[in-house]
């Protein structure tokens, strides 16, 4: 740390830009109970998950062979997420696109 510089003076972190081939990503709520209304219990482990995106790296917003953008929702495979500690309830990863396996999409007419 610089001198003259305390742990307060830090700057505050506002806004995370995933590099390469990377998206950030917002969790979904868990799921406690399935549409059936059967419980799920708190330590099962779902292989993929919902979110929205929170942000595209540049190289992915250039690439049109991923046609992901800012608030899409997505589901992804969270087995290489990265988490972020940026928020108290841990709910941000940043995730390479290649793990992004779907787009939600409303339905054309």
């Amino acid at each position: 740390m610089p001198e003259g510089r305390s742990p307060s003076s830090r700057v505050k972190l506002e806004v995370v830009e995933p590099l390469g081939k990377r998206v950030l990503i917002r969790k979904d709520a868990d799921k406690k109970q399935t549409k059936g209304g059967i419980q799920l219990p708190d330590n099962i482990e779902i292989p993929t998950i919902t979110g929205r995106i929170v942000a595209v790296s540049a190289q992915v917003e250039n690439d049109s062979d991923f046609p992901i953008r800012q608030y899409d929702k997505v589901l992804f495979n969270p087995k290489t997420a990265i988490p972020v500690d940026f928020e108290g309830d841990n709910q941000l990863f940043v995730v390479p696109v290649e793990d992004v396996v779907a787009v939600f999409r409303a339905a054309k007419d």
